[in-house]
């Protein structure tokens, strides 16, 4: 069985898994959400002071104060999110431009500012003197994706084409450079536009509504448990075969992750049920304890195993871990194309994702509304991402305990086979027979 699963990985899935990966327009995107999530994490955790987590009846003093200030200075906490988090799909759009373009070798900084531009035409047309924000917060995101990419896809065929303006040699870069931007520009005013104009009077809605009711069916569908179930068994079979699965997954799945935390967020605004499970911090947080396949149990289970590789990996592990980087235990077990490994590593992730999943559905643990670091310890970041709810840092540990005992029995099989390695090469190098009991 496991050598028809390493043929088909090493036949089939690595060779599409590795072009998809460095597929510019799949890089592009993936590298311009990882640029705008600064913003977006700032945003959010400002979010979680305007919206304390008490009741209004509350009688902790710190609650009480907390309600109090966010209701005095509602605005000025508000603003910062509303400038990040609330216009996230604007950096998002130059974002993907800037990366596309430097994997072109375009001039970056023109293009994604005419992506910019071309997505704000589009998204927030101005009226009465003011520009409206519905459009660019999360229901903009695809917008934006397909507007980053047909700006700079334009600006490459015109390049490679040498249609533009001719300058001479004395003429400084930067002059030439904004001169060779007038004609996408003016084509995106001459196409665009019209198109956002034609959708508006036929059908009432912007050219970003109409792109969001076409993905609307996709969006649905990302919230689910197998959509999550999905994501999980892509992203750790890809690991499995040696490459990053989170870094695929998550530039595929980011869009729908981001669209659902803004439906969550303004949900909370307005003191209705959450609405959304499955996003990045949920993955980051319930699923993948320790990084991908789970691996903190693993982590701790090393440091104290008999044999001398495991208990020296675990050691170099044991600190990345607890920020969710676990590239030195999945290489240096190895994990990667190891039978013994393959059921736990994907199997505790799987398990890990439906418990936490139905937990949240019933509402037992808090669901997302911000956006918190990857690498923040999984109970300090489950509990944050739900404004510090703090039944989802029994989860955590539950979560934890799961993954010990999935762990376990195999960490035992692959401790036995290495001490018995181990012990076979110190009598070789010896010569002469070896005290067992080291290893016992």
């Amino acid at each position: 069985m496991f050598k028809v699963l390493f043929d088909f990985l090493e036949n089939t899935l690595t060779p599409v898994a590795g072009k998809l990966a460095t597929q510019k327009h799949v890089s592009a995107i993936r590298d311009g959400f990882i640029g705008a999530m600064p913003f977006m994490i700032v945003g959010s955790f400002l979010l979680v002071f305007a919206y304390p987590p008490f009741s209004a009846d509350t009688s902790f003093a710190l609650g009480q104060w907390w309600l109090n200030a966010s209701k005095a200075y509602a605005d000025e906490i508000i603003t910062p999110f509303s400038m990040s988090m609330g216009i996230m799909s604007c950096y998002i759009s130059a974002c993907i431009a800037y990366n596309l373009a430097q994997s072109y070798k375009l001039d970056v900084m023109p293009t994604a500012m005419l992506s910019l531009m071309t997505f704000l035409l589009v998204a927030a047309p101005m009226k009465d003197g003011h520009l409206p924000a519905s459009h660019l917060g999360g229901t903009g995101i695809f917008t934006a994706i397909i507007v980053a990419i047909f700006v700079t896809e334009l600006t490459r065929f015109l390049k490679e084409r040498n249609i533009g303006f001719t300058l001479p040699e004395q003429v400084p870069e930067k002059i030439r450079q904004s001169f060779n931007l007038l004609i996408p520009a003016m084509i995106v005013i001459l196409t665009i536009y019209p198109l956002n104009l034609y959708v508006y009077h036929h059908f009432n809605m912007l050219l970003p509504g109409a792109i969001m009711a076409l993905f609307q069916p996709l969006i649905s569908a990302s919230d689910t448990l197998p959509a999550l179930l999905i994501a999980v068994l892509v992203m750790h079979v890809l690991w499995f075969a040696g490459i990053h699965g989170a870094a695929i997954v998550g530039g595929i799945m980011s869009p729908f992750w981001l669209y659902n935390l803004g439906l969550n967020q303004e949900a909370l605004a307005a003191g209705t049920a959450l609405p959304h499970i499955f996003m990045e911090p949920f993955l980051s947080f319930f699923v993948l304890l320790g990084g991908s396949g789970a691996t903190f149990a693993l982590v701790l289970m090393y440091i104290r195993s008999r044999s001398a590789h495991l208990n020296m990996i675990g050691k170099i592990s044991l600190v990345p871990a607890v920020f969710n980087i676990n590239e030195p235990v999945i290489f240096g077990s190895p994990i990667v194309m190891n039978p013994i490994m393959f059921i736990p590593f994907v199997g505790a992730p799987l398990i890990n994702a439906t418990i936490a999943y139905f937990a949240s559905s019933m509402d037992w643990v808090g669901k997302i509304v911000s956006l918190v670091p990857g690498t923040a310890p999984a109970p300090i970041g489950a509990s944050w991402a739900a404004g510090w709810q703090l039944n989802n840092v029994l989860l955590v540990f539950v979560l934890f305990g799961i993954s010990f005992i999935i762990y376990y029995p195999f960490f035992k099989i692959y401790e036995k086979q290495l001490v018995t390695e181990e012990v076979n090469e110190a009598k070789s190098a010896h010569g002469e027979p070896v005290d067992e009991t080291h290893y016992a």
